[in-house]
């Protein structure tokens, strides 16, 4: 859609009345806002009426909204599941956003299999398996697992069992006296059924009779003078005691039930989760909202609902609310739809259930207490640091860094580096490493060289490509382009970073991290002038991490290639080069320079390099993507 042709008071006029979801862009055609309507006539028409009572969060992104889209759903309960999914993918501005994105772990009994095993599991699949939790400690589930392993003495393999018994020798575990090998037959469907049924008795909180066996074994070992295996059992007991008595039972009803209470200042909001299953509270866990300050209580707790039960894969059969949310009905039968049965969503005023939610609320706001000036101090660090760097070389705003760094030993295997920072925090995520091709013996500003080609072409060709396609909204890591370029060094690596992107036409303010003799931080290079800046504040401190970060990041990549193999070569980068053709390379020309300058004809005079290897040799000294 053409930006320039969008007018949206005779957009306004064509929208439906039916439900739907609509969606807010900004002149850069960023997405700024998703929200769901019962009816989008209605409801995308309020936002542009004149005198409109818009809270001042509502009324700023309205003076930002260059267009938007909608999309026409079959009923509510479709607009609802698109609004939650197009927030999740998008992370829109003016979107209270549950800024914690956590899978749980679950365990899980594989009931469809004829021989069970009790495995880890991330998600709950409409399967024959029976799952237990969520648990909010991965750690704490796989030490269960392994308990329950070794007092049941159940398989932990991937065999196909039946089919597969008998055809390979049983596994260590079975000579470790930690599995009963139902692969050999060595125990009964039947009876390895029965162990199945005490663990599934264990992970419901039945300890009892497992506690009076181990006790029982144990004495009987003891009385044997079988100390080592009196010392297995005793063992074993102190576990499941462990075990036995963090398991607080919290409701006689034996229920599952998730309880929700929120707290929330002029700044900052936190949902605390009480996870009750079985009657028990197996875990609590807290949420940070954001973007919450001009949000009611009620609104920031409706879109936690709706964002954390979109994204956790079990449902509870009651949910318990300190108050009323907005759009309970609708919400009630998405989540019943999604558990398969009926979901409660209710607000208790008596007994126990009343006072877990007061709980709930009391350590969401502890949590909301504790962490408010950890969190000022994380933003200082990160955000605030930002701000500092783009005041002191005079930016406007700065939200992605890119750093470079080169690393060699006295020329061999160079290789370049680019760490990422976003607002401050690094994106690991599109990190990159460059082995380089064009380059032998020790010259740093020819590899920087390549290595900023590299980069800048790459994203260049790629996002050419995307807007040939109309997807200028798939940003890769290459695609996306910083708002300032770090360099690893001064004055020179700095005019190399400007020549290479004035070859490529590009405008992108480029610093320097200039270190003193003793190899530290020591100011910035900008405008062909070194800036000081305060040691003692966070943009200096920042400024430092990132530099550490670049040369870390190159020299691990660096180390790699050389634990790797010693005599490495870039050859054997090339498709087709094997040992013998790297050989008869090395054999006819004498360095590596001397291949890249030849000539698909030169190349494939050599009797081991026929002409379709040769164009892939001279193609990839020659290419300029990675």
């Amino acid at each position: 859609m053409n930006n320039e042709k969008f007018n949206i008071q005779e957009e306004l006029k064509k929208l439906p009345n039916k439900p739907g979801i609509y969606i807010m862009f900004d002149k850069k055609d960023n997405i700024i806002y998703v929200g769901k309507a019962v009816i989008l006539k209605n409801r995308v028409r309020s936002y542009f009426r004149e005198n409109a009572n818009h809270s001042i969060k509502i009324a700023r992104m309205v003076t930002q909204i260059e267009r938007f889209e909608y999309i026409v759903t079959d009923s509510e309960m479709e607009a609802l599941v698109l609004e939650n999914n197009l927030i999740k993918e998008h992370r829109p501005k003016y979107n209270t956003m549950l800024k914690d994105d956590k899978t749980y772990p679950y365990i899980k009994v594989t009931l469809g299999e004829e021989f069970p095993r009790v495995l880890f599991a991330r998600q709950i699949k409409k399967d024959k398996s029976k799952y237990f939790g969520p648990y909010t400690s991965a750690g704490s589930v796989k030490d269960s697992i392994e308990l329950i392993n070794k007092i049941y003495k159940l398989r932990t393999c991937n065999r196909n069992l039946p089919k597969d018994c008998g055809k390979e020798r049983p596994c260590l575990d079975y000579y470790i006296h930690q599995c009963d090998a139902p692969c050999q037959n060595y125990i009964s469907r039947e009876e390895y059924g029965k162990n199945v049924k005490e663990a599934l008795d264990f992970l419901n909180g039945k300890y009892e009779k497992i506690l009076n066996d181990l006790q029982g074994k144990m004495e009987e070992a003891s009385e044997k003078m079988e100390f080592e295996e009196a010392i297995r059992y005793r063992d074993l007991f102190q576990s499941v005691k462990q075990i036995s008595q963090k398991q607080k039972i919290t409701d006689t009803e034996g229920e599952d039930r998730d309880i929700l209470a929120l707290a929330k200042d002029d700044y900052d909001a936190v949902v605390q989760v009480f996870f009750i299953r079985g009657g028990k509270l197996i875990g609590r866990e807290h949420f940070y909202m954001t973007n919450t300050s001009e949000n009611s209580e009620t609104e920031i707790l409706t879109s936690f609902v709706k964002q954390f039960y979109a994204g956790t894969p079990y449902i509870p059969r009651e949910i318990y609310f300190q108050w009323e949310i907005e759009e309970t009905e609708i919400i009630q039968e998405w989540l019943s739809r999604k558990r398969g049965s009926k979901v409660a969503l209710k607000i208790p005023k008596k007994g126990t259930k009343e006072k877990l939610v007061d709980l709930a609320a009391k350590n969401a706001a502890m949590v909301l207490s504790q962490d408010r000036e950890r969190m000022r101090r994380e933003e200082g660090r990160t955000i605030g640091a930002v701000k500092e760097i783009s005041n002191l070389l005079g930016l406007k705003e700065i939200i992605r860094m890119e750093a470079f760094d080169i690393s060699n030993i006295s020329g061999f295997e160079n290789v370049g580096s680019m760490v990422v920072y976003e607002k401050g925090k690094p994106k690991k995520s599109d990190y990159r490493k460059f082995k380089i091709k064009s380059v032998t013996g020790p010259d740093d500003y020819g590899c920087m060289k390549e290595v900023l080609t590299r980069r800048f072409l790459h994203g260049m060709e790629e996002k050419k490509e995307l807007e040939e396609k109309e997807l200028e909204d798939k940003f890769g890591s290459f695609t996306k382009f910083p708002d300032l370029l770090l360099m690893d060094g001064g004055k020179g690596q700095v005019n190399i970073a400007l020549q290479v992107l004035k070859e490529l036409e590009l405008k992108i303010p480029v610093c320097g991290m200039v270190k003193d003799d003793n190899h530290r931080t020591r100011g910035l290079y900008y405008n062909n002038e070194e800036i000081e800046i305060d040691k003692g504040s966070e943009g200096f401190k920042l400024i430092t991490r990132i530099q550490d970060e670049a040369h870390r990041f190159a020299i691990e990549y660096h180390r790699s290639l050389r634990k790797k193999e010693q005599v490495h070569s870039v050859l054997d980068d090339i498709p087709g080069i094997g040992p013998k053709r790297r050989k008869a390379l090395m054999k006819a020309f004498e360095n590596i320079g001397d291949i890249k300058e030849a000539t698909v004809e030169q190349l494939s005079a050599i009797p081991e390099i026929p002409l379709n290897i040769a164009e892939e040799i001279y193609s990839f000294f020659h290419s300029s993507v990675i």
